[in-house]
């Protein structure tokens, strides 16, 4: 009888554990303008599809990519660096106009062709 009522306990209370952690677990979400700005002040970043893009990401400079799909282009630059409420096409540095394409080799980086230059983008990965 001790033993069902030991088990029993041992239930509940991983049984109330586990509960408890999930109910205050966070979901995860992409880095924001914010994070990514508050850490580095100087971030070259733009946002595309809900997700920060930072250039200047040394292993990203030493691959070789190469420029597939136009996904679009840089439609506004942020008023100010204290201003973290980007939305889809926004950026800091690059100007306006500036064109967004994907890399064949990684779905992860973007390529921004903007003032006659090719500039490599890394998606700010969960924090």
């Amino acid at each position: 009888m001790k033993k069902l009522l030991l088990s029993l306990l041992v239930i509940s209370v991983v049984g109330l554990t586990a509960c408890k952690e999930e109910e205050g677990t966070i979901s995860s979400s992409n880095i924001d303008a914010e994070e990514v700005l508050t850490l580095n002040p100087d971030a070259d970043i733009f946002q595309w599809d809900g997700v920060v893009y930072k250039t200047g990401v040394d292993w990203v400079e030493e691959l070789h990519l190469t420029m597939n799909k136009e996904l679009g282009e840089i439609t506004s630059l942020s008023p100010n660096p204290n201003n973290y409420r980007y939305e889809n096409g926004m950026a800091n540095k690059l100007t306006i106009g500036s064109k967004i394409y994907t890399s064949k080799e990684r779905n992860d980086i973007l390529l921004v062709e903007s003032d006659g230059k090719i500039k490599k983008y890394l998606g700010v990965g969960e924090g």
